[in-house]
């Protein structure tokens, strides 16, 4: 009788060690969806971080040189371009809370010049315009070849709309807001992202300039004709791009961006913009929220990299998806990945 119960005993066990866990059911999401697409042969590389209830689950598949086998790892430095900006957005909501600036400041306050063309029909530009791509500013700087010649581009500009009514993507814009932010710390923006967010969540592997041994973990991406692309070179200040990182320490920036008590979070995940039905721009985030569904998102995308960084805060997940490949429609396909992916561990 005591060897029957006894079987049983370990029959029992044999039958709950098969059941997956929590880490094993995400890490199955991650790996169907990181196989799924790399089926298609354009994406030679990827890297997947996963943070759910403060646990995070880190996946690296392919490969980071085009028939060398060498699959990335958390060492490996990603180019993380547009998702720079988040940090701006973050540094902008602390100097706000800090009462440095003020949204509805005029941002010609800030500059050593009137540059009288940076308004519409007497409406000034003013900070929360900068921050949520609705100040009229073009997409790229005029002339950016250094700082000097930044400010000398801004007095070519024409706005043609009230700001604050349209929303038009601008990479200049960062690029004046990280200005105006190394101008009221008295600090360089290289050293306000250091202090401010880096250092504070010991994101040790995120920088701006990189050691010569770094530059050897750095990704050399691809276009969809498989030629090997350029890395960024940084000019200005790095509001818009410049960053690179890994996934061990995006794991790090996503348990930041989940954490409700941060006051300088919050403030940054603030609506500022209403872009649609459920769509708004907050300090250099998009959200969308509609019913139960919250989440924060940024896209990232240079030469030979892209990314997709997402939050969502009513499940405690966020995601972190890096390709060593940029082509046209790398960010679309790349977004349905990570909303299948959030689908697929928010049913586990």
């Amino acid at each position: 009788m005591k060897y029957a119960t006894l079987i049983l005993f370990f029959a029992v066990l044999g039958c709950k060690s098969v059941q997956p866990t929590h880490t094993q059911n995400i890490e199955n999401a991650i790996i169907k969806n990181a196989l799924q697409l790399l089926e298609d042969k354009r994406f030679h590389s990827v890297s997947i971080a996963v943070l759910k209830d403060g646990k995070s689950t880190i996946k690296h598949f392919g490969e980071l040189t085009i028939g060398k086998g060498n699959k990335p790892n958390d060492s490996t430095l990603y180019e993380l371009a547009s998702v720079t900006k988040t940090f701006t957005g973050y540094i902008a909501a602390k100097a706000v809370l800090d009462q440095k600036i003020n949204v509805e400041d005029d941002i010609r306050i800030y500059l050593n010049e009137p540059y009288p063309n940076l308004e519409f029909r007497g409406e000034p530009i003013r900070i929360k315009h900068l921050i949520t791509h609705t100040s009229g500013f073009p997409n790229f700087p005029i002339k950016s070849e250094n700082k000097k010649a930044f400010f000398e581009g801004l007095k070519l500009i024409n706005i043609e709309t009230k700001p604050g009514q349209i929303y038009s993507y601008s990479n200049t814009a960062p690029e004046l807001t990280a200005y105006i932010l190394e101008k009221v710390y008295q600090k360089s923006y290289e050293e306000l992202v250091s202090e401010f967010v880096l250092k504070p969540n010991n994101m040790n592997q995120t920088k701006f300039t990189l050691s010569e041994n770094d530059r050897t973990r750095l990704v050399k991406g691809y276009n969809d004709k498989n030629v090997l692309m350029p890395n960024f070179k940084r000019t200005l200040w790095g509001g818009i791009s410049g960053l690179h990182s890994t996934t061990t320490d995006l794991v790090k920036y996503m348990k930041l961006q989940l954490d409700p008590s941060n006051p300088i979070v919050n403030e940054s995940h603030q609506k500022l913009y209403k872009e649609g039905a459920d769509f708004w721009e907050g300090y250099h985030w998009y959200i969308i929220e509609n019913g139960n569904q919250l989440l924060y998102r940024h896209h990232g995308g240079i030469y030979g990299m892209q990314n997709w960084f997402v939050i969502y805060p009513k499940q405690n997940i966020g995601i972190s998806i890096l390709t060593n490949t940029s082509f046209n429609e790398t960010g679309e396909i790349l977004e349905k990945v990570v909303n299948q992916l959030f689908d697929d561990i928010k049913v586990n």
